[in-house]
């Protein structure tokens, strides 16, 4: 007979977790497995929400939801205990995880510190371990993985508004870099200003870019300009306005996660300009191709960083003092923030704090 959640490892652990497709999370006891020698512990205090929390709490994409499903993927703490060979951290030491506790460590990518392109890669959570066992997120009391997928946090960076750095951070963080974005002098646009949007204008600044933030309509424009600093704003809807920006971006960073129309987004593209999808629709997009020809144009996608990059962008998030912009919730909570996720109402990261408000809704 299979074991419990509760029986599988021999650490005890709590958390809130989605038991079926209505997404609706409730308090859940499992287990974690002994610390093993590569291995980091870790006391769990912030967990970022992110909107693949809701996607896959839902069963919202194909296949990939395990149930009872744990999430949380922006995950930071101190460390309680390290394994015997472990020398990147010691107790106390602030750390996160963010999407990967594992990989295959032998293919090209992972030897390339590409471990997030890895075709077996391991989701921190609703994925099958090495161990043969299901992962479980952060919205829980304790976490480890293998050191290779544990951060140091910089000291200068809060662990609540740091948080969702472990992966919108760095989602936005390696297009920039990767494709020729993040030097001074280019002019960069960023599509859509939510949990994605608002951290890559800031970046795109930090690196020296000018930053035109497009949107559907004018209602985030004094946020754009006037708290995260982007030079300019373009109403997607207004077609003056997209006519008079033709021709004048070095690459586009699309955070939309809807369906939506590309064509007008690669006529504001520069010859070889390239614009970045990290967003992900439900649904594919029509792509149109002759724009892209008479241009020599890009379009192409990015997923998270590998963790030598992503340890780079914590490091350069705190000289620049980048950190998202949050909204620090209770875990009870989290179905109403999941709620309001859905619907775009929030500024920009909801961030549950788990080490003040998990253990009070433990039953």
């Amino acid at each position: 007979m299979a074991k419990s959640p509760e029986e599988v490892h021999p650490e005890k652990a709590f958390g809130w977790a989605a038991r079926d497709s209505s997404g609706v999370l409730s308090p859940f006891k499992f287990s974690r497995r002994a610390t093993g020698e590569k291995d980091i512990r870790f006391k769990v205090l912030y967990c970022g929400v992110c909107h693949s929390d809701l996607h896959l709490a839902k069963s919202e994409w194909e296949d990939f939801s395990i149930y009872p499903l744990v999430p949380g993927h922006e995950i930071v703490g101190v460390v309680t205990e390290v394994g015997s060979k472990v020398n990147k951290v010691k107790v106390g030491d602030k750390v996160g995880v963010g999407c990967l506790v594992g990989a295959c460590h032998s293919c090209d990518d992972c030897n390339s510190d590409l471990e997030s392109y890895c075709t077996k890669m391991i989701l921190t959570y609703s994925t099958i371990y090495h161990d043969g066992t299901v992962t479980y997120g952060g919205y829980s009391d304790t976490m480890i993985a293998d050191e290779r997928y544990v951060v140091r946090f910089p000291e200068n960076l809060p662990l609540d508004a740091g948080a969702p750095l472990l992966c919108a951070g760095i989602t936005v963080y390696s297009p920039l870099k990767y494709y020729g974005l993040a030097e001074a002098g280019k002019h960069i646009g960023v599509v859509g200003l939510g949990g994605l949007g608002h951290v890559a204008v800031k970046f795109a600044k930090a690196f020296g870019a000018k930053v035109t933030v497009i949107s559907t309509s004018s209602s985030k424009k004094d946020e754009a300009l006037e708290h995260l600093g982007a030079d300019s704003f373009l109403v997607s809807r207004d077609q003056e306005e997209m006519q008079a920006a033709q021709g004048t971006l070095d690459g586009i960073i699309d955070t939309i996660s809807a369906v939506h129309s590309l064509l007008p987004l690669i006529g504001l593209l520069k010859t070889h300009g390239k614009l970045v999808m990290v967003g992900a629709p439900e649904k594919p997009l029509e792509l149109p191709v002759f724009p892209l020809l008479i241009g020599r144009k890009m379009v192409a996608g990015s997923a998270t960083g590998g963790m030598k990059e992503i340890q780079e962008m914590l490091d350069f998030a705190a000289k620049h003092n980048i950190t998202a912009d949050v909204e620090v919730i209770p875990m009870e909570y989290v179905n109403t923030a999941f709620e309001r996720l859905a619907k775009g109402d929030v500024r920009y990261r909801f961030v549950i704090d788990i080490g003040n408000t998990l253990a009070a809704t433990e039953p």
